[in-house]
């Protein structure tokens, strides 16, 4: 999910608008939460002088048509669609379940017969409340949709039905891109780099074998990088010698 997110956008900004609908849908098909980030490509349509009502149907065309090509590819059919609504583990940590949870044991205590209610209702209480920050965010922060992407997947995993360690990578590493000061992104980035390494997308911690293999990869990419960088940094003559 985050891959396909990440290289998206930076097809978007790199105005190619059609290919970062199409990779990010390819993300939301992936994990639900990344269709917030079509909106992130309308937006960066429009700053290169695009009409917002182009924009808008150009990317919905993009997404519906990749969602198609995709569904078929995996011979999936769209029963994926039903299965968006599965109940999530009542077990599990997310801070509307655990106040769902303790709501349900005082009023069951107290003899009440809406016990049965209390976690839906938090649930519920907890959708409405993201659907309203998402909302506020977009507001204040249109000029940089990249940042406030961010902030609107780290709502989605504080305020959601369910969550793993990995659901904070969701806004942790655009806030690292795309955060307007220098400070927040370098510290930001160093929180994402731990996590990135320390959590699974099964939310268990990684074994002696799957860090090995985690910090090689990551080592690879700060030589690629590091590379790509000293490259940019050559004179001009020195590159076409």
């Amino acid at each position: 999910m985050l891959g396909l997110l990440g290289a998206g956008l930076v097809a978007a900004l790199g105005r190619w608008p059609v290919v970062g609908a199409v990779l990010v849908t390819l993300a939301a098909l992936v994990k639900a939460p990344a269709v917030l980030g079509l909106a992130a490509v309308v937006v960066l349509q429009t700053r290169t002088g695009r009409r917002p009502a182009k924009a808008v149907v150009t990317t919905a065309l993009a997404a519906a048509a990749t969602t198609v090509v995709a569904t078929a590819a995996a011979g999936t059919g769209y029963g994926w669609i039903r299965a968006l609504g599965t109940p999530v583990s009542p077990q599990n940590w997310a801070l509307t379940s655990l106040l769902g949870r303790a709501t349900g044991a005082l009023l069951e205590h107290l003899g009440s017969d809406l016990a049965p209610l209390a976690v839906p209702a938090w649930h519920a209480l907890g959708i409405a409340l993201t659907a309203g920050l998402v909302a506020v965010i977009w507001w204040r922060l249109r000029p940089r949709p990249v940042y406030a992407l961010g902030l609107s997947l780290a709502t989605v995993a504080a305020f959601g039905p369910a969550i793993r360690p990995w659901y904070a990578l969701w806004g942790l590493f655009l806030i690292a891109a795309a955060a307007p000061t220098a400070s927040v992104r370098h510290r930001v980035a160093a929180v994402t780099g731990v996590l990135a390494l320390a959590t699974l997308p099964s939310g268990g911690p990684a074994d002696a074998g799957q860090l090995v293999l985690a910090v090689s990869g990551g080592v690879l990419a700060v030589v690629v990088l590091w590379q790509a960088h000293q490259t940019d940094r050559a004179p001009a003559w020195g590159r076409t010698a």
